[in-house]
């Protein structure tokens, strides 16, 4: 069955009418039937759009017709590049033409294994045989071993599941919270204010949203959540005086700033906060929603810094391009917890977890850690060596295999040249920054390519100034 907005028939407006006769009789205004329909008239158009679906899927469709398509049916909160992408096998992915590109951003830092790895397919293909979803009122055996796997891993002694990062982010909110009225019982005003920082992102959900220091996501959806203080990232002095204060129920960080711009926090930076934590009762919480999970050639990116947070939040890649987030806890924490307090009807699924154990298991082995601190290392120095005398490129950072090129101009055109170049990148920062985040399986072939195509679009950043 293909999708609603690739229908053509005379039903959506997103269609040619031109294609079917049989279909003129109906005029493309009852698209928006919501109110106007009657329920006969309603059973008439779904039996017709049943009839035609044979006739339509022997239609080409075109990159032009998913693009209107998708314009006239879903929500428009997306400036999408204009590509429609329908394969991907590794690191490469495969438009609706037939382009090939190499794929340097992973899906937003997501599919670490790549595209279609055997594995994790045929871990999804078994348990979709088996069990998909029971929700959080029975007990299943895949979020048990995940769990298990998360915790014998990390600083962690229980896990929440979610769907999705600003999820595990709002889970930490609301622990956050809780955790201070549990631990003041006396007290009728605990500590519930927060510490961000500046160029941090947090998500998109009203609490994560509050967190999030670019003014324009926050602006049009005021008041967000109060009581949320925004720090210079690496400011010491500024971090320990207001923590001290006593109203700060958590501080937020992020070790590796990845929508920010890729700015690494120092380990002196992240020491401090633990003390000043520590002292003052607040908790510590790094999102590691882009930046964890061997991202870093780190299994988790704070273990670079040797501090430990009281509370982690995962995401982005842990299921392998499957929905799922994760609010990892102390016990201290989780002590503070009750039934009810927090849930989720999708989370932590037998076949989310089941995708989510095949890439745990590739990645927490050692020898892969190792492969992607050599590959990042590989890519930053390739970088320098092609690309640091450009006049336009001010600095080249990363770790691992998040990487950044910052510079002087928007990074806009050379993300686009790139792309009719056959090469896939992303922004980050204040639009300035080139964010490469590859799948974790990439080859040092494909990163020479990549970084070739690079180094022959930034020709362009010369010619948008010039125009």
């Amino acid at each position: 069955m293909c999708s609603i907005f690739s229908l053509r028939n005379g039903v959506f407006p997103a269609i040619d009418h031109h294609h079917h006769n049989n279909c003129a009789n109906v005029k493309p205004q009852i698209a928006r039937y919501s109110t106007h329909l009657s329920n006969s008239r309603r059973t008439e158009l779904r039996a017709q759009l049943t009839d035609n679906i044979s006739v339509v899927q022997s239609k080409p469709i075109s990159q032009e017709d998913v693009i209107n398509d998708d314009k006239r049916v879903i929500v428009g909160t997306y400036g999408r590049t204009p590509i429609v992408l329908t394969s991907g096998k590794g690191c490469k992915l495969y438009d609706i033409e037939g382009r090939e590109y190499i794929d340097l951003t992973s899906g937003i830092a997501v599919n670490a294994l790549g595209h279609g790895d055997p594995d994790w397919v045929q871990a999804i293909t078994d348990q979709a045989n088996v069990l998909t979803h029971v929700s959080n009122i029975y007990y299943s055996l895949p979020q048990v071993n995940l769990a298990e796997r998360l915790v014998a891993s990390s600083f962690a002694d229980r896990v929440f599941f979610s769907n999705s990062g600003t999820e595990a982010n709002e889970a930490a909110i609301k622990f956050s919270r809780k955790f201070q009225r549990f631990s003041h019982p006396n007290n009728t005003d605990p500590p519930t204010e927060f510490i961000s920082f500046s160029n941090s992102f947090h998500g998109r959900t009203i609490g994560s949203l509050a967190l999030t220091s670019k003014e324009h996501y926050r602006t049009p959806f005021e008041p967000v959540m109060p009581g949320v203080t925004f720090l210079k990232y690496g400011d010491i002095d500024a971090a320990q005086e207001l923590i001290s204060s006593g109203k700060i129920a958590a501080v937020f960080v992020e070790p590796i700033q990845g929508e920010g711009g890729i700015y690494s926090a120092s380990k002196d930076f992240l020491k401090s906060l633990r003390g000043a934590c520590d002292k003052a009762g607040s908790l510590l919480v790094f999102d590691e929603v882009q930046c964890g999970l061997g991202r870093t050639g780190y299994l988790w990116a704070h273990e670079a810094y040797g501090v430990t947070p009281d509370i982690m939040t995962l995401a982005k890649p842990l299921a392998g391009g499957l929905p799922i987030g994760a609010t990892l806890v102390t016990e201290r924490v989780n002590a503070a917890i009750n039934f009810g307090d927090h849930g989720s009807t999708f989370a932590g699924g037998p076949l989310v977890c089941a995708a989510a154990i095949a890439v745990f298991d590739k990645i927490s082995n050692p020898s892969f850690l190792t492969s992607v601190t050599i590959k990042g290392d590989y890519l930053k120095e390739t970088l320098k060596k092609k690309l640091q005398g450009n006049k336009h490129v001010k600095e080249i950072r990363g770790f691992g295999l998040i990487v950044g090129i910052e510079l002087d101009v928007s990074a806009t055109p050379l993300v686009d040249a790139c792309r009719e170049s056959g090469l896939l990148i992303l922004t980050a920062g204040k639009g300035d920054i080139v964010r490469l985040v590859p799948p974790l399986v990439i080859s040092e072939e494909e990163l020479d390519r990549a970084v070739e195509i690079i180094h022959e679009c930034l020709h362009v950043l010369d010619e948008k100034i010039s125009n």
